[in-house]
């Protein structure tokens, strides 16, 4: 797992974490204090945060997991996958594109930054150079042929 994307996650995972055992304890213990709790909104905001963290928690925690798994090692040399960066051919816009498969943490279109997740990181993954694919994307269908593909290996040597 690339490590900006790790602390990215770990931080959002302290914040919460401090949020959850310090600062949502003293929102509950003001609003109890305030009285009747079956019309206390202070009360009910705090329950529904508290709620809303700890799924959050679990959602970060579970991708930390998931993502502390991927085995350099399983990635393919040949084809498409994470961390490769591929030239390919839009043939519905006539143009070369440069993406980069990355994980959805770090997926930013503007800058060429493809989630493996997205429509069309899915539809690339697993091309080789020569392999024409078609996707669908809220613009329509698109035909995409891979021009020059560099996989997380070849950056690395």
């Amino acid at each position: 797992m690339p490590e900006h994307v790790k602390k990215k996650l770990q931080d959002e995972i302290e914040i919460l974490e401090h949020e959850l055992n310090h600062e949502l304890p003293k929102e509950l213990k003001k609003a109890v204090a305030l009285g009747d709790l079956s019309e206390n909104a202070e009360y009910h905001m705090a329950k529904q945060r508290q709620e809303f963290v700890r799924a959050r928690l679990g959602q970060l925690k579970k991708r930390m997991a998931d993502l502390s798994l991927i085995n350099m090692a399983n990635i393919p040399r040949d084809k498409a996958a994470l961390g490769s960066t591929l030239v390919i051919y839009d043939s519905t816009k006539e143009e070369e594109i440069e993406y980069k498969l990355v994980t959805s943490e770090e997926s930013d279109v503007t800058k060429g930054l493809i989630s493996t997740s997205s429509p069309i990181g899915r539809a690339l993954m697993g091309k080789k150079v020569g392999d024409t694919t078609t996707v669908v994307t809220p613009n329509g269908k698109r035909e995409l042929e891979v021009l020059k593909l560099t996989t997380i290996h070849d950056e690395a040597e």
